[in-house]
């Protein structure tokens, strides 16, 4: 026997407004991480931290809060094309973001990884980047598992202020 519409549990919305932004904007062909680095707008753009030869960028459609880019100012694709200081900045810049996020938002784990190549599951192939994603116990909860949905907890404008102050202290 099947419940009557009326005793049904409520329909749980979950509001995520800045994806608007993604549906709305005109797609432009070209490399975002290249255009990161060329741009003089980092608060915009949301470069967390530019050095000598790499940056460090929020993912703007995050697997989790404070889901982060480093990645080599220059076009890329593969860790054989960066040369030793450029290999050793981007290592470094990973590990000090990586602590960053650890003291400003206190997640009890982290996934830092790379995909190279389209099967691997890198979205922008011929540039570079590391993924750096904040975890937390339980975070893998029903919601993504049961209702294919992620509930990210804070804005990208929120977490970005508290990154910055962080780092300018």
């Amino acid at each position: 026997m099947s419940e009557s519409p009326e005793r049904r549990p409520p329909l749980d919305l979950i509001w995520a407004p800045w994806r608007m932004d993604y549906i709305l904007e005109p797609r432009t062909d070209g490399c975002f991480l290249c255009a990161a680095v060329a741009s003089g707008e980092d608060a915009r753009n949301f470069v967390l931290e530019r050095r000598q030869s790499c940056f460090s960028i929020f993912n703007r459609f995050p697997y989790n809060n404070g889901h982060l880019l480093v990645a080599p100012n220059a076009h890329k694709a593969d860790l054989a094309a960066l040369d030793d200081v450029e290999l050793a900045e981007l290592m470094r810049l990973t590990r000090d973001t990586q602590l960053l996020l650890a003291k400003a938002i206190n997640p009890h784990g982290f996934n830092i990884g790379i995909n190279l190549g389209t099967c691997a599951g890198a979205g922008v192939p011929g540039h570079l980047h590391i993924h750096i994603v904040p975890r937390w116990n339980g975070d893998t909860s029903f919601m993504p598992v049961l209702g294919g949905t992620k509930v990210i907890v804070q804005s990208l404008e929120a977490l970005y202020k508290v990154l910055r102050e962080q780092l300018t202290g």
